[in-house]
């Protein structure tokens, strides 16, 4: 690295730096998180700086630093969903309202439930998909979610109704075949 990028990835950090971490800071747990988060963001930018210059530093900055925090989110979702090992060694997940008994017909049909929903989830596109699992599954409030993506609420709440809409159209077969 030349020390021109060098003294400008450091003017960098001295402008942005607290005001970045406030930023992080609003949209996570705690500080560790945050800290860490800031230095993936400032990772990013070194590597960056390298291959290409950045025309709006502040904007990159904040965009990295908001698609870190989601990926953060994201993550947590996938080690908070409940799950249960069957007699066989499988894993699947939990879900107390379907669970009636512990026969095998039920975490069969609990397994194969959730295949085709996660299966239906990924057929829908990313903004839709993104909106329905941070409200619905991750419990975020719309208020929150447009606060990091800079969406409006009206927009999230309409890819959210597509995305229950397109759901129910995936799994009504399914739930057919189920019920017979």
């Amino acid at each position: 690295m030349t020390h021109e990028k060098q003294s400008n990835i450091t003017v960098t950090i001295t402008s942005y730096g607290k005001g970045l971490l406030g930023f992080i800071r609003k949209h996570v747990n705690n500080d560790a998180d945050a800290e860490d988060i800031l230095q993936d963001v400032w990772y990013q930018l070194s590597t960056v700086i390298n291959t290409r210059p950045v025309e709006q530093v502040g904007a990159w900055l904040y965009r990295v630093a908001r698609n870190r925090i989601i990926d953060k989110r994201r993550k947590k979702t996938e080690e908070l969903l409940p799950y249960k090992v069957n007699d066989d060694g499988d894993t699947v997940l939990a879900v107390a309202s379907m669970i009636t008994n512990d026969n095998p017909e039920t975490a069969y049909r609990e397994r194969v439930v959730w295949q085709r929903f996660y299966a239906a989830l990924d057929k829908l596109p990313q903004a839709q998909r993104d909106v329905f699992v941070w409200h619905e599954l991750e419990r975020i409030p719309f208020a929150e979610i447009a606060a990091f993506t800079g969406e409006p609420i009206s927009k999230l709440v309409s890819r959210k109704h597509h995305a229950v809409l397109f759901l129910r159209k995936q799994l009504k077969v399914f739930y057919d075949e189920l019920m017979d």
